[in-house]
C-alpha cells in the first residue's frame, strides 16, 4: 500500500481537531464520576494470555483488516517514539507495534495488549474518549486525567462496521514532546480505510455503488460506498455515502436504489456488466450529480436472500461482563439544558425494566437519537436496534414490512419470504418512529404482538416467539387522535409506559454546545478538515431564530455554513444560507423589529418591506376570498400573525 494513500487531500483535510476544551472537561467530569483520582495510578492487570487470545478470536475480522493498515501507518510515524494500537469496542488493546525505544515507557503505564483503556479504567485518554464520543480525538499531555499519563500524546479514531456500530479503535500514542496535529489526520484516514475494507468484504456479493461528485475521488477514501440487493433493496452505506446522500443508515433503510437515484436497479446491473472502469451519471436526492462505478460479482446465494439475512457482521462481543466500561448514550445527549436533563434522568431510571418508552416532540427534536441512546445504555445493547418509520412506508407495504411473510404469501413476494422488522429486532430494541401514522388495522396487529410476545408472518399459521423492547415516537397528539377514533386506546396505554417529551430547540438553553457538537459530528462523518468555529455574531443570529425544524434544520444550516466557510478562520454571517436570513428577516418584521441585514445583499428599507408585505397580503386575501385561515395556510403563518399584519397594514 503506497504511502501516498495517506497524503491529505483537499476533501480529507490535513489536520483534524484536537479535543475541544469542553470535551476534555466533560471527560474529566466522567472520570471523576467513575471514582478515579488523578494522582493515583490505574493498577489494573491486563487480560491473561488465554483471555486475550479469546478476545482476538472474537475480533478476528477486525484484526485481519486492521493489521496491514497498522503496518502502513507505522511506516509513516517510525522514529517518532510512538506506538500504533488496535483496540476492541471496549478499549481493550488487541495489538501493538512501535519504536523499541518507546516500548519500555509505554509498558510502565500498561500501554500494551490486554490492557483496558476505557475512560472508566484510565480516565480521559484518546482511546477511551474517542470510544465514548464515537469520534476521532487527540489528547495531549496534561489533558489526560491520570497524572501518570501526562507524558503521552495520543490520537485515536473509532472503527465502525457497515451498519454504524463500533467495532474498535485505531490509536497512535507517543511522547508528548513529539506531538503533531497531523497525526490525528493519519489515524482518521487509516480508520476509514479499515472501514472501507470491511465494507467491501461484508458486501462482496452485493450490488455495490462507488460514487462522488468529483470523479477523481473515486477509488479514494472520499468515495461513497453503498450496497444493494439485486432487487434494489438498500443494505448499507459508509459514512461518506451517508454524508453525500444527506441520510443516516436508519433513514436509508426505508429506501431502494430507485427511490434514491430515480433509476431502476436493472440499469445499474447493466452498467456493472460493462466492467468496473465504466462510469455512470447519477443524481442524488438533493439533485447533486455524481459519477459512479457499479460492481456486481455474485459468488454465493446470499444475493437471493432478503436484506435482513445479508447483513453486516455482528459488533465485536464485549471483552468480559466485568470488564471495562461502555459509552453512555444518555450522558452524551446531556448537553446542559435543564429540561432535557430531566427527561434523560427519568428515562435512565427505567432502562432494562421492560417499560415501553413513548417519545414525544416536534419534528426534528432528536427523537431517534434518544431512542438509540436508550438502546445503547440498556442491557439489550448487544442486540439489534431496528428503526421503522411508520410514515415512510406505504400503507400497502407496512404489514409485510413489520410482520414479515412466507414464500408465495402474495404476488411479488420474495423467494424464501422475509422475517419482517419485528423479528429482525428479536433480542434487541424495536423503534417505531411516527407511530401516530400507523394505520388502524396495523395497530390492532401490533397490539396483539406486544401482548402475546409472538408474531405470525403473512401466509403462515404459526406464531414465532419474539422478545423486543419497544420505543415509540411521534410528533402528533395521540390523545386527540384517540378522541377522534384514529388511534387505539388499548395500544396507547400499552405503549405509554413512560412519556419522554423532548423540548423544541427554541426552548433549550444549550444552543452553543449543540452547535459545537453538530459541527464536530458532521466533520467526523464527512472525513473533512476541522470546521472553523462560529463567530460570536453568527451565534447571536442563530439564537434569534425560532427553528421550526429544530435540530434537523440547525444541522442543515450548519452543514451549508461550514462548507461556505471552508478555509476561513471563522463561520461568519455571510456564510449562512440565504433562506435562513430570509426567515430571520420575516421573524424580525413579524415581531415589529427592524430589518436584519444580510451580508450577501443590502438590508431593504422598512418602507420596501411594508410594501411587499402589503402586496402579498392583498393578493392572498383576494385569492382566498378574505378567508383568513386559508390565507394563513397559503403564507405559512399562524392566523394571529395574519391578523397582526392586517392591522399593521390598516
Amino acid at each position: 500500500m503506497p504511502n501516498a494513500m495517506f497524503r491529505p487531500t483537499p476533501a480529507a483535510g490535513a489536520g483534524l481537531p484536537l479535543a475541544a476544551p469542553d470535551a476534555i472537561l466533560a471527560s474529566h467530569a466522567r472520570s471523576a464520576d467513575f471514582g478515579l483520582r488523578s494522582h493515583e495510578r490505574a493498577d489494573l492487570p491486563p487480560l491473561a494470555a488465554a483471555d486475550l487470545a479469546e478476545a482476538m478470536d472474537r475480533n478476528a475480522l477486525l484484526f485481519d483488516h486492521a493489521r496491514p493498515v497498522m503496518e502502513t501507518l507505522y511506516a509513516q510515524i517510525a522514529g517518532t517514539q510512538s506506538l500504533v494500537l488496535l483496540t476492541d469496542a471496549d478499549g481493550v488493546i488487541l495489538h501493538a507495534m512501535g519504536d523499541d525505544d518507546f516500548l519500555g515507557r509505554a509498558d510502565r503505564v500498561a500501554l500494551k495488549p490486554g490492557a483496558a483503556w476505557s475512560e472508566r479504567c484510565r480516565g480521559t485518554n484518546a482511546i477511551g474518549t474517542a470510544l465514548a464520543l464515537q469520534q476521532a480525538v487527540q489528547v495531549n499531555g496534561s489533558q489526560h486525567y491520570l497524572q501518570a499519563n501526562h507524558f503521552l500524546t495520543c490520537s485515536c479514531a473509532p472503527i465502525l462496521d457497515p451498519r454504524g456500530q463500533v467495532l474498535g479503535a485505531l490509536d497512535v500514542s507517543g511522547d508528548e514532546r513529539t506531538r503533531s496535529a497531523h497525526t490525528l489526520a493519519l489515524v482518521r484516514m487509516s480508520s476509514q480505510m479499515v472501514e472501507n475494507h470491511l465494507f467491501d468484504q461484508v458486501y462482496e456479493d452485493a450490488l455495490r455503488l462507488r460514487f462522488h461528485a468529483r470523479p477523481e475521488f473515486l477509488g479514494t477514501l472520499m468515495e461513497g460506498l453503498a450496497a444493494f440487493t439485486p432487487d434494489g433493496r438498500f443494505l448499507a452505506a459508509n459514512r461518506s455515502a451517508q454524508f453525500q446522500l444527506g441520510l443516516s443508515t436508519a433513514a436509508l433503510e426505508a429506501h431502494t436504489f430507485g427511490s434514491l437515484f430515480g433509476l431502476p436497479v436493472s440499469q445499474a446491473m447493466a452498467q456493472a456488466r460493462q466492467g468496473p472502469a465504466a462510469l455512470m451519471r447519477l443524481h442524488l436526492p438533493g439533485g447533486v450529480a455524481v459519477s459512479a462505478r457499479v460492481e456486481w460479482q455474485p459468488r454465493s446465494a446470499c444475493l437471493a436472500m432478503p436484506r435482513e439475512t445479508a447483513s453486516a457482521p455482528p459488533v465485536a462481543e464485549r471483552a468480559r461482563e466485568s470488564g471495562g466500561p461502555r459509552f453512555s448514550g444518555l450522558r452524551y445527549l446531556d448537553t446542559g439544558d435543564g429540561q432535557l436533563a430531566q427527561v434523560l434522568a427519568r428515562v435512565g431510571k427505567v432502562l432494562g425494566q421492560d417499560v415501553p418508552v413513548l417519545i414525544l416532540g416536534e419534528t426534528g427534536t432528536g427523537k431517534e437519537w434518544l431512542a438509540r441512546a436508550i438502546h445503547h445504555d440498556s442491557p439489550r445493547r448487544s442486540g439489534p436496534f431496528v428503526a421503522v418509520n411508520c410514515a415512510a412506508i406505504p400503507e400497502t407495504l407496512i404489514e409485510s414490512e413489520l410482520f414479515g411473510y412466507e414464500e408465495g404469501a402474495f404476488t411479488g413476494a420474495r423467494r424464501k419470504g422475509s422475517p419482517g422488522r419485528i423479528l429482525q429486532a428479536n433480542g434487541g430494541t424495536l423503534f417505531l418512529d411516527e407511530i401516530g401514522d400507523m394505520p388502524l388495522a396495523m395497530q390492532a396487529r401490533l397490539l396483539r404482538v406486544l401482548q402475546e410476545r409472538s408474531v405470525a408472518p403473512l401466509g403462515s399459521g404459526r406464531q414465532v416467539p419474539v422478545d423486543v423492547a419497544v420505543v415509540c415516537a411521534t410528533h402528533r397528539n395521540l390523545r386527540t387522535m384517540m378522541a377522534e377514533g384514529r388511534f387505539r386506546d388499548d395500544l396507547y396505554w400499552r405503549l405509554n409506559g413512560l412519556v419522554a417529551r423532548l423540548p423544541p430547540l427554541r426552548e433549550r438553553s444549550d444552543l452553543a454546545v449543540v452547535v459545537q457538537r453538530l459541527l464536530q459530528t458532521q466533520q467526523s462523518e464527512a472525513g473533512l478538515a476541522d470546521a472553523p468555529p462560529l463567530a460570536p455574531q453568527t451565534l447571536a443570529l442563530l439564537r434569534r431564530h425560532a427553528w421550526p425544524g429544530n435540530l434537523r434544520q440547525l444541522a442543515s444550516v450548519l452543514r451549508t455554513a461550514a462548507l461556505m466557510a471552508r478555509g476561513e478562520a471563522q463561520i461568519l454571517p455571510e456564510h449562512l444560507p440565504e433562506d435562513f436570513m430570509d426567515d430571520l428577516q420575516a421573524h424580525a418584521v413579524d415581531a415589529g423589529a427592524g430589518p436584519v441585514a444580510s451580508p450577501n445583499r443590502p438590508a431593504p428599507s422598512t418602507a420596501t418591506l411594508e410594501a411587499l408585505e402589503r402586496a402579498a397580503l392583498e393578493q392572498a386575501m383576494a385569492a382566498h376570498g378574505g378567508n383568513v385561515s386559508a390565507v394563513a395556510r397559503a403564507l405559512g403563518l399562524s392566523r394571529n400573525a395574519v391578523y397582526r399584519r392586517l392591522r399593521r397594514q390598516g
